[in-house]
Order: structure tokens, then sequence, then C-alpha cells
């Protein structure tokens, strides 16, 4: 199903968008070869949610089976993008558990039951999933099983340019109730691309300067002017701004009627901006909410 018009008409440009409804890897195998700009898009996270359908991502039975099948996606979101296209992907990690039962952390796979936030589990109805306990997955109780570098280096090893990790500081994180570990406030957001050589608008998510000049050297012999990291130029006359670091501090944003997960618009926002021109194609294989949609 689409709405407004058909992904054909907005590669020609008759819509300005359009929602496919349906198995993300279906929908990719619908699309030509190199239609899209950039792809902004969150997947399901490893082991933490139900969303009650046959064969969804994010219920495999190991972390290997669930990377593997994230690199068949994004296979096919690369063959999607333009040559000088970017893939920018936020995913969040997942702890492993013995026991079960819906008090644990939202980021933990509950030994056997379904995991935090799902509708069915809430009600006192979830339904067993042994193979995602921690000894059936081959971790150990506590362990913190590192989904995103995993599934980082398998994109890498797949073909893709693994550009920059991009820390997402959340100042308001979700509540934990752990006393033996620090509160998990941060995800990542990876960048990578299809070739060495690709669209990155720095101007368009430049941040303010911090007012602190930096004394730069020639070679380690006489000190050369003050400067500040201003990207493409480091000039005292430029005013436009230094160039983005990689730590995003961005305040975690409810949304209504939409899960606890949702991708805030200030962070998609700075991935469109940066990787597309106005009047490109924007992809988000993983819809959600659409807040990819909106802000693009």
């Amino acid at each position: 199903m689409t709405a407004e018009g058909t992904v054909s008409d907005v590669i020609s440009s008759r819509a300005r968008w359009a929602t496919v409804l349906g198995d993300c890897r279906d929908g990719l195998r619908s699309m030509p070869d190199g239609c899209a700009q950039t792809c902004v898009t969150s997947p399901p996270y490893f082991g933490l949610r139900d969303y009650g359908c046959d064969g969804q991502i994010g219920l495999e039975p190991s972390p290997s089976e669930y990377v593997s099948a994230m690199v068949d996606v994004m296979r096919e979101v690369r063959r999607v993008l333009r040559d000088d296209g970017t893939l920018w992907l936020n995913v969040g990690d997942s702890y492993a558990a013995d026991r079960g039962g819906t008090a644990m952390p939202a980021e933990t796979i509950a030994g056997g039951k379904r995991g935090h936030g799902d509708a069915s589990a809430r009600r006192g109805r979830g339904s067993t999933h042994p193979h995602r306990n921690a000894r059936a997955i081959g971790k150990k109780h506590k362990d913190l099983i590192g989904i995103p570098w995993r599934l980082a280096f398998a994109l890498q090893d797949d073909g893709w340019y693994l550009r920059s990790d991009i820390i997402w500081s959340k100042p308001n994180p979700m509540p934990e109730s752990v006393t033996d570990r620090p509160t998990r406030a941060h995800e990542y957001v990876f960048l990578l691309s299809k070739q060495p050589r690709y669209f990155y608008d720095a101007d368009a998510i430049r941040e303010e300067y911090s007012g602190k000049p930096y004394l730069g050297t020639n070679n380690g012999a006489t000190p050369r002017r003050d400067r500040r990291d201003a990207g493409k130029t480091c000039g005292m006359g430029d005013h436009t701004g230094r160039n983005a670091r990689d730590v995003w501090t961005i305040t975690p944003e409810p949304f209504a009627e939409a899960h606890f997960a949702t991708m805030p618009p200030e962070l998609a926002r700075r991935c469109v901006r940066a990787g597309s021109r106005r009047g490109d194609i924007v992809l988000d294989p993983f819809a959600g909410a659409h807040t990819t949609a909106l802000v693009a």
C-alpha cells in the first residue's frame, strides 16, 4: 500500500512521498538501483520488542542471526542508494539475562520472556522464547552483548565504508533500577557510505564555536595565529561555525501512540541535512513512527 503516490512516482518526482507497508526486504527489492541519496533509519533492536508478526527482525534466536538479517537488509539499501549515498544507522544495545519477567531494564533480553514494552507481556500472557535466554545465546547473565559494534563490523566486512560512530547522548535517559553499573544514557548512530567519496554537507550541521581558540603550530616551530576548527576553513574571519562533533546531545521526545523507542526528530534532522540535498530521495526501511519521513 502507498500514500500520496507510489515509489515510482516519488522517483520520477510525481509525488513527494510514499509509504510501503510490508516486509522491508520485499519493499527494497521493488526499488531500482541508485534511486535514493541517503538512508536514515533505526531498526528494531535485538530482543527488545515483539511486534506480533512472523519473521520479524529483532527476535532472531541469536545475536549473530540478528546481525546476519540486518546485513541482508542493508545490502539491499546499498543497492538502492546512489554511488555517493550514505547510511545513517541508529541502533541500541541489549543485555543478556537468565531470569524472566517484565521488571528487567528495557534494554535487557529478559531470559525467555517477551521484552519490556510488549503488550502481551504486560498483560501477563508473554510467550516463552528460551533461545533468547543468556545461556542459550552463549552469553552470561548480565552480559552486555555489544550489538551495535557487532553490526557495524559486519557491515564493514560486507563492503560498507564505516566512516563515523556518532554518540547520541541522552540528557534524560530511561530510568533504570540497576545499582551495579551506570545508567545507560547513549546510543550509536553509525555513518556508512558506499564509496570512499560521498555526499556530505558539513555546512548543514555546523555547530556554534566553543569560544576557545585553537593555537596551531608550524611543524612544532613558531606558533601560528589562533584558529578555530570550522571544517573547510580555519581562519579567524570564518564565522559559519565549527565542524560537527561526533557526540550529539539530543533529548528523547515522546510521540503520541508510538512505542518508547522512537527516534527524536532532531536526530533524524541532522542526518537528513548532512546526507541529502533539497529534492533528494530519503529512505527509511524501518519507518516506525515515520520520524525520518516527517523530517525529510
